[in-house]
C-alpha cells in the first residue's frame, strides 16, 4: 500500500519538545504526525493511507463507534538501542492479535505489512521524540473504530485505522515498588462468550467503577474475578498475573477466552521455562491466594503487560480482608525477569528468540 505523505505545517518546536520529554508521564505527551488509513467495503476495502499531522479527527454524531462501540485497539513500544537504532518488539504479535480483536468486533483485518509499515513510516518522521530518560520509549497506539453514519445494529462498512504515538516514562508513579492491589467483588471485567479476549474499549469502560472502588482503599490496580463462581482469578484491569512458588512452580490463569493472551505473558513464559521454571497455566482461586501467600508457600506474585512491563505485588486488599504476598516488596524472580526482559527490549541482552524487529 502506498503511503501519502503530508508534510507537517507547524510541528512542535525542538525546545518545547526537549522539555517535554524530560518528564513526559504516561500517555500525556504526543508526536507530532499520526498515520491515517480508510476502510470502505464498497471501494474494495482500505485505501488512502497517509501520514500527516497528528489532529483531530472529524467524526459524523451518527458514527457507528459512537453508539455501538465497534472499536479495537493495540499497545505496544519503541525502543532506542545502544548503536542509536530504533527496534520493535515483537509486532507481529500485535498485529495478529489486533486482527484476533477484529474477528471478534465484526471488523476488517488490518494486513500485517500495512499494520508494521505504518509503524516504520511514523517513526522514521517522530524519531526525535524518544525520551533519553531511563526507562523511556515511545508508547505507540494502534486503533481502529467503526467510522460510517447510521443508526442501526449492524457492522458498519466503513472504518479508519489510526496509528499514534506518545514518549513515556514508567506507567506508575513509583514503578520500583510493590503493588498494593484490590479484589473486585461486586463487579466483573468479561464472561464467557463476550470480549474478554478482544482489546476493546468496552473492556476497559467497565474496569473503570472497580478501579475508583480501588483508589478509595489506596490501591493501584484492581484484580477481577470470574463472572460465573466469582472466585477464579482472572486478570487486573490491564494487565496478566503469576504466581511463584517456593519450589519453583509458576501458576497463571488459562487463555479461556475472558482474559486479554499478553504479548509480555507469552514472553515471561518462555524465559521462566528457560530457568527450569515449571509453569503451570491453570485456575486459581483468591481463595488459594490468600492460603498460598498466609503459609509461606508463595513467595512472589507479578503483573505483566507492555505498559508496565513486570511489577511485583505486595499486598492483597480484599473485602474479606488484607494480605502480604511474600516480603511485600519485589522479589527475586520479578527482579531478574524485569531485568532480562527489558534487557532484550533495548538491546543490552541478546536476543535469542528474534523478538526484536530492527528499524
Amino acid at each position: 500500500m502506498e503511503f501519502e505523505h503530508i508534510p507537517h505545517a507547524a510541528p512542535v518546536p525542538s525546545a518545547t519538545r526537549e522539555r517535554a520529554l524530560a518528564d513526559p508521564g504516561f500517555g500525556k505527551v504526543f508526536t507530532d504526525h499520526m498515520i491515517e488509513i480508510d476502510y470502505d467495503a464498497d471501494r474494495g476495502g482500505w485505501h488512502r493511507a497517509r501520514l500527516k499531522a497528528r489532529e483531530p479527527i472529524a467524526l459524523d454524531p451518527a458514527a457507528a463507534v459512537l453508539h455501538y462501540a465497534q472499536e479495537i485497539f493495540e499497545g505496544m513500544k519503541a525502543y532506542r538501542h545502544p548503536d542509536g537504532s530504533l527496534a520493535l518488539f515483537r509486532p507481529e504479535q500485535n498485529a495478529r492479535r489486533f486482527n484476533a480483536s477484529a474477528d471478534r468486533m465484526a471488523m476488517p483485518h488490518v494486513p500485517e505489512d500495512v499494520f508494521i509499515e505504518g509503524i516504520r513510516r511514523l517513526l522514521a518522521v517522530d524519531a526525535e521524540w524518544m525520551p533519553a530518560i531511563e526507562g523511556g520509549s515511545l508508547y505507540l497506539r494502534p486503533f481502529m473504530f467503526a467510522s460510517e453514519a447510521f443508526l442501526g445494529v449492524r457492522p458498519a462498512k466503513q472504518y479508519k485505522f489510526v496509528l499514534i504515538a506518545s514518549p513515556v516514562g514508567g506507567y506508575f508513579k513509583a514503578s520500583a515498588k510493590a503493588l498494593k492491589i484490590w479484589v473486585s467483588r461486586n463487579y466483573v471485567r468479561a464472561a464467557p462468550g463476550g470480549t474478554g479476549a478482544a482489546k476493546t474499549g468496552g473492556n476497559y469502560a467497565a474496569s473503570l467503577v472497580p478501579q475508583m472502588e480501588g483508589a478509595d482503599h489506596e490501591c493501584d490496580q484492581v484484580i477481577f474475578l470470574d463472572a460465573v463462581e466469582r472466585k477464579w482469578i482472572e486478570e487486573l484491569g490491564g494487565m496478566n498475573v503469576f504466581f511463584v512458588y517456593d519450589d519453583g512452580t509458576v501458576i497463571t490463569p488459562p487463555l479461556t477466552g475472558t482474559i486479554l493472551p499478553g504479548i509480555t505473558r507469552d514472553s515471561l513464559i518462555a524465559l521462566m521455562r528457560e530457568e527450569g521454571l515449571d509453569v503451570r497455566e491453570e485456575p486459581y482461586s483468591i481463595d488459594r491466594w490468600r492460603a498460598d501467600a498466609t503459609d509461606g508457600k508463595l513467595v512472589e506474585t507479578l503483573a505483566c503487560g507492555t505498559a508496565a512491563v513486570v511489577t511485583p505485588i505486595g499486598t492483597v486488599v480484599d473485602p474479606d480482608g488484607e494480605f502480604q504476598v511474600g516480603s511485600g516488596g519485589t522479589g527475586q524472580l520479578t527482579a531478574k525477569l524485569r531485568e532480562r526482559l527489558v534487557g532484550i527490549q533495548n538491546g543490552t541482552i541478546e536476543d535469542r528468540h528474534g523478538w526484536v524487529t530492527k528499524l
